[in-house]
Parts: C-alpha cells; structure tokens; sequence
C-alpha cells in the first residue's frame, strides 16, 4: 500500500513541503532532509527495476512505475541515489494519489518555493525534469 497521498490536495502537499523546508538554515541541512526523505521512499519491487522502467534524462538510474486505479494515478519510483531519491519523493507526495486532472493542472511550485532550482546541479535539474514530465505525459494519456 502506498504512503501517498500524504495531503489531501496537491496544494496542501506544495505548502508543507514548503513549510518543512523553511525549518532549515541552509543547504546542507535541506541536502540532508532530502536524504532523508528518499529513505522513506517505499522500495520499488526488483521486478521494475529493468531498462523497461528506467526513467531516460537521469545522470543516476531511476526506475519509474505507474497505474491508473479508481481514477488515480499511482507513481511508484526508486534510485540508486539517496538525492534523487528525496526528490521522487517531493514529486510522489504532491502528484502520486491524484487524480488525472489534478495531476496537468499542479505545476510543480514547491521546486522554486524551496529553491531546488538554484542548488540541483544541472545533471540533477535535467533528471527532475524528466520525472516531472513523465508524471504528466502519464496522467495526459490516462484521462
């Protein structure tokens, strides 16, 4: 069973993303955070773990899964690095659970409301786009 939604809308998910992370000082602390999150990414299933599943765009492997149950898309997602990882996380929490519609209609706010996008390396950046983009390519071909 899946942790997510931990909100009940993707807004309240963007707003306490950005309320934990306002909890810390500096970068160091939020790198650390985001490590921290990615060990509580539920453990993807060996099964995903092929080429088939890999997310293209990412310098770390990441391996991506969805499913489209009683009019929710479902993301399960794992990496080899703990970084990355907290950031699946951050995307599962906000997109993972919702509906479709929800899903297109959500831009991803918490990314600058946080800062990610001046402290992920550019490598980094790239991977999360792409995690983002097939979040939404998924739920556009599910509605």
């Amino acid at each position: 069973m899946s942790q997510f939604p931990m909100e009940a809308t993707t807004t309240e998910a963007q707003a306490a993303i950005a309320d934990e992370f306002s909890l810390f000082s500096d970068w160091s602390e939020r790198y650390q955070y985001l490590i921290d999150l990615g060990k509580k990414l539920p453990p993807l299933d060996d099964a995903f773990k092929t080429d088939q599943y890999r997310l293209h765009g990412c310098q770390s492997n990441v391996w991506i899964t969805d499913r489209f149950e009683d009019g929710l898309m479902h993301f399960e997602a794992a990496s080899d690095s703990t970084i990355v990882s907290g950031l699946i996380f951050l995307a599962l929490r906000v997109y993972s659970g919702r509906t479709p519609e929800a899903i297109l209609s959500t831009t991803p706010d918490y990314v600058r409301g946080i800062g990610l996008e001046r402290h992920l390396s550019p490598t980094r950046s790239n991977g999360h786009a792409a995690l983002l983009q097939f979040i939404q390519d998924r739920a556009g071909a599910a509605r």
